[in-house]
């Protein structure tokens, strides 16, 4: 499978697995970041530096955030595989499940 990243990153966004990533499979939405299924060779170099722990191998996403895998899928719906984040910068969309969370308490 992959590795995905959850609800943790969720207005965060620290980038350090950005930094880690071999292949530029990790992508920007706008409110939290997203690896591409099929770009990420699971070498797991982003976990270990996520500052949140919000980065998990598919089958070991917790059970209360395992609609992430899912809704990383379905960001990459529309915008396919562009073969890196670099060339694509920020995307300007979340799929429903993150967009519509409610926004951090202050």
């Amino acid at each position: 499978m992959t590795y995905v990243i959850a609800q943790p990153c969720v207005d965060v966004k620290d980038r350090a697995c950005l930094e880690e990533c071999p292949v530029d499979c990790i992508y920007e939405g706008e409110r939290m970041l997203y690896i591409h299924p099929q770009e990420c060779v699971d070498c797991g170099a982003c976990e270990p530096v996520c500052p949140v722990e919000a980065i998990f191998y598919s089958e070991d996403v917790p059970p209360e955030w395992a609609a992430f895998t899912t809704a990383s899928e379905d960001f990459f719906t529309t915008l396919g595989s562009p073969g890196g984040a670099s060339g694509t910068g920020p995307i300007s969309a979340d799929p429903p499940l993150v967009a519509e969370l409610p926004p951090p308490a202050l």
